[in-house]
């Protein structure tokens, strides 16, 4: 059974000129141990679902319809209250700026106790003992000493390892981690990396990785979600998904890095940009800048997840019905 399922999810914003839906209808599933990356541009979606299943939302922003289960049980409907006993115990949440996740007023021993305290029945004695052994097992070096020190006394790689020792504090099963290595150099990066592909093997912990970097997917997802414009592009194994991809837009994004081994006048783009929430095309979203979106019915009806070799592409190409090879 599933881990985490996402089912239909649909997230609107009520403005004064009209409700803006900035997801429509995501679906996917997240298997025990799985690393799930989300990938996606700016304004795709990627944030607004991570936040949508750790059950933080910014108002006036509303879940208005789907599921979202969590070892089979709904959790999209369930109170603040008891949004927070999940929250931390049973999904663990790892931000992009390390900063904003910590209180520069408490050392980063008190926050790990605290947490630790919050959702497991243990004495302060043993929570101390836990945190310093987080400390240890996230990499960060002289634990002991380091679990008296405030977060400005962390350079950015250690802060970012003392949030993932502070989201894996209450053993949860699933870890959203919301761009965990944009703001770090190359060399932390893929300690980082390293560290939460060992958090999958030795703890069992899921993860929803979202990041813009195809590099970090390729390094360490199993599979791939790519986002667009609120929807589900393309999902599949990250191998099929980067080698073959079956979907217009995740062709492109594929072309756009640059291949060290040839040379290039000009780097690729996709042409035109992301359709804000109140301009989103009927039928494909993607339909105004895609090479291939030739079909009347590209611009008129939109497409589900169709199968596409080892993956599932949102795009009539792949619909046997249609005639058209990809």
């Amino acid at each position: 059974m599933a881990l985490l399922e996402v089912q239909n999810l649909v997230v609107e914003f009520p403005t004064r000129r009209g409700v803006l839906r900035a997801l429509d209808g995501v679906s996917f599933a997240i298997a025990p141990g799985e690393i799930l990356g989300v990938v996606g541009e700016s304004g795709a979606g990627k944030s607004l679902t991570g936040a949508s299943i750790i059950g933080l939302l910014e108002p006036p922003g509303r879940i208005a319809a789907g599921q979202i289960l969590l070892e089979g049980e709904r959790i999209d409907h369930l109170s603040h209250a008891q949004l927070r006993r999940i929250r931390g115990r049973r999904i663990g949440a790892i931000f992009q700026d390390p900063l904003t996740s910590l209180n520069p007023l408490y050392t980063v021993g008190q926050q790990l106790v605290e947490t630790i305290q919050t959702h497991l029945p243990v004495s302060a004695a043993e929570a101390r003992q836990r945190a310093v052994q987080l400390l240890k097992d996230t990499g960060i070096p002289a634990a002991e000493q380091r679990i008296g020190h405030y977060p400005h006394q962390f350079s950015g790689g250690m802060r970012q390892r003392v949030v993932i020792a502070l989201a894996l504090a209450a053993e949860p099963q699933l870890i959203v981690a919301d761009e965990p290595t944009t703001a770090l150099d190359v060399s932390i990066q893929a300690q980082i990396i390293q560290l939460l592909k060992s958090i999958c093997k030795t703890r069992g912990a899921a993860v929803m990785l979202i990041t813009h970097d195809m590099g970090v997917i390729a390094e360490t997802c199993d599979r791939v979600a790519v986002m667009y414009a609120g929807r589900i592009a393309e999902i599949g194994p990250v191998h099929a998904v980067i080698n073959h991809p079956a979907h217009p837009y995740t062709v492109g994004l594929m072309a756009a890095i640059p291949d060290m081994e040839s040379e290039r006048d000009a780097l690729y783009q996709i042409d035109g940009a992301m359709p804000r929430l109140d301009a989103i095309p009927q039928g494909c979203a993607f339909n105004p800048r895609c090479p291939r979106g030739f079909q009347a019915r590209c611009r008129t009806e939109r497409p589900g997840l169709i199968a596409a070799g080892a993956t599932q592409a949102a795009c009539w190409l792949h619909d046997p019905a249609s005639g058209v090879t990809a």
